[in-house]
C-alpha cells in the first residue's frame, strides 16, 4: 500500500515499559498519523518476535496528557517530571531529570491485563507538532466525508 509522505507520517519512539517493583524494560513503539483517520494516531508497541500489539489513541488525548492527567477507561495519560522507577534512585538522580525530558506516562488496560508505558514528552510532542501540520488541531473534520462513510456502512449492514 503506497501512502503519501504529504498526508501520513511515522516515527519510531523510544519507551518503558514499568513492571511492578519499579522494574523498567525499554521497548520500542511506532507511531502512525494519516490524515484519512484525523482523530486517531496508532501506535505499535514491538514487544518481542511476535507481532506488533497496536493501540489506537485520540489525537487530543496525548496532546492533553502533555499538559496533565486525562482519559478514563482503557487509555490514561499524564506528565510526570521522572520516570516512576527513578524516584527511587539510590544516587538521587533521575536520568529523565539529567537529561532534561519530562515523562509522558501511557496507562493501557484489557481485559488480558494492564499496561504502564513511559515516553519521552519531547519525543511525543514531536511527532503530535508533525501532526499538525497535515492537519491542524480542530480541523479534523474537514478531512472526513461523512455521507460517503455513512454510505459504507450502509452497504455493509
Amino acid at each position: 500500500m503506497s501512502r503519501s509522505s504529504s498526508t501520513t507520517i511515522s516515527a519510531e519512539l523510544g519507551l518503558r515499559l514499568v513492571i511492578p517493583q519499579q522494574t523498567i524494560v525499554p521497548l520500542v513503539a511506532s507511531v502512525y498519523y494519516s490524515a484519512s483517520d484525523p482523530y486517531a494516531v496508532r501506535m505499535a508497541f514491538h514487544v518481542g518476535t511476535d507481532e506488533p500489539v497496536e493501540w489506537i489513541f485520540a489525537r487530543d488525548l496525548l496532546a492533553a496528557g502533555i499538559e496533565s492527567r486525562h482519559g478514563e477507561g482503557d487509555v490514561q495519560v499524564w506528565p510526570s517530571p521522572v520516570s516512576c522507577a527513578d524516584q527511587g534512585s539510590l544516587d538521587g538522580i533521575a536520568p529523565a531529570a539529567e537529561a532534561g525530558g519530562k515523562i509522558l506516562n501511557i496507562e493501557l488496560s484489557s481485559p488480558f491485563g494492564q499496561a504502564h508505558f513511559e515516553v519521552p514528552t519531547r519525543a511525543m510532542s514531536t511527532f503530535l507538532q508533525r501532526t499538525y501540520q497535515i492537519v491542524p488541531p480542530g480541523k479534523e473534520s474537514s478531512c472526513i466525508d461523512i455521507e460517503a462513510e455513512l454510505n459504507d456502512l450502509l452497504r455493509k449492514a
